[in-house]
């Protein structure tokens, strides 16, 4: 080959390796750490929504908003809930108002199955790999496994995560989850509100204004309960927003639809370990360590 030719080859080689990343970045950029800073879904603007906590005034002209994050009494009264439904929330509500503890994924060290993830998780970071996208969640180092541009499988079997695909519509990343399985402590939400196998969920991120973030996150947490903290990074200029949508004919009336807002945070991640116990742990219901009466040998 002739030294002109080589340098041809060479010259087009260089413009498809340097074309490729721009290929890749016509996609919003999702990259990093997100947070919020108080747990539960927000409200949507209209129509059928997620349940609120009854022991947490709605007021938001009541002073810090009222209540106390516990007892979780789950609105039994919300009109998406079948009768079905609510007799299960409504046990939760008791066994929480009687001081115990409402066996959920979070305190039987479980998956945490979407949507119950979105409701607990205060952070998420996307990170793809190919056709996979990965969404790792900071609570007990949970990650989710999902495909870009795939189908669900004709003989789907329910896993406690579900199967999700994703795809991409223009600047939404919609994720389209099905065969979610159902386990002894499943719930959509802190409440304890059930779910069957035939649970539907559809879920679309995108990028949103930090300021419009920022109004959402203070309303949210008026209603939800105290704030905790976290570094923001104050350069970013732009929010992430997820809209989820919730659909099953066994436990709802309706399909309904919830919010979740984050920020783009600083703070880093630490690991953490779930401690497998029959009742969680809160201050003054802690279990003494178990002590043998005689020796054993």
């Amino acid at each position: 080959m002739s030294i002109t030719k080589c340098l041809l080859a060479g010259s087009a080689l260089a413009f498809v390796w340097s074309a490729a990343p721009a290929a890749m970045d016509t996609h919003p950029d999702f990259s990093g750490r997100w947070q919020r800073n108080a747990m539960d879904p927000e409200l949507p603007p209209s129509g059928p929504g997620p349940l609120v906590n009854l022991r947490r005034p709605m007021d938001d002209h009541t002073p810090n908003g009222g209540g106390d994050p516990l007892p979780l009494v789950g609105d039994y009264n919300n009109p998406i809930l079948k009768p079905n439904a609510i007799e299960v929330v409504k046990k939760a509500g008791e066994l929480s108002l009687s001081g115990k503890i409402n066996p959920d994924p979070s305190n039987q060290c479980q998956a945490y199955e979407p949507p119950y993830a979105f409701t607990i998780q205060l952070g998420v970071q996307f990170i793809w790999h190919g056709d996979e996208l990965l969404m790792l969640y900071p609570q007990d180092d949970q990650v989710r496994h999902i495909r870009m541009n795939g189908t669900h499988p004709h003989n789907l079997k329910p896993v406690p995560m579900g199967d999700s695909i994703a795809h991409w519509e223009g600047d939404m990343l919609v994720i389209d989850t099905l065969g979610i399985k159902v386990e002894p402590a499943s719930a959509v939400d802190r409440y304890g509100t059930p779910h069957s196998a035939a649970i539907h969920l559809v879920e679309r991120w995108r990028l949103i204004d930090v300021n419009d973030a920022k109004t959402a996150l203070a309303q949210h947490i008026r209603r939800s309960g105290p704030a905790g903290a976290f570094p923001a990074d104050p350069k970013s200029p732009q929010g992430l927003r997820l809209t989820y949508t919730v659909e099953d004919p066994e436990f709802f009336t309706v399909p309904w639809t919830a919010n979740i807002t984050y920020l783009r945070s600083l703070a880093g991640w630490a690991e953490q370990v779930c401690a497998e116990n029959i009742v969680e742990y809160w201050p003054g219901f802690n279990r003494a360590i178990p002590k043998a009466d005689k020796p054993e040998f």
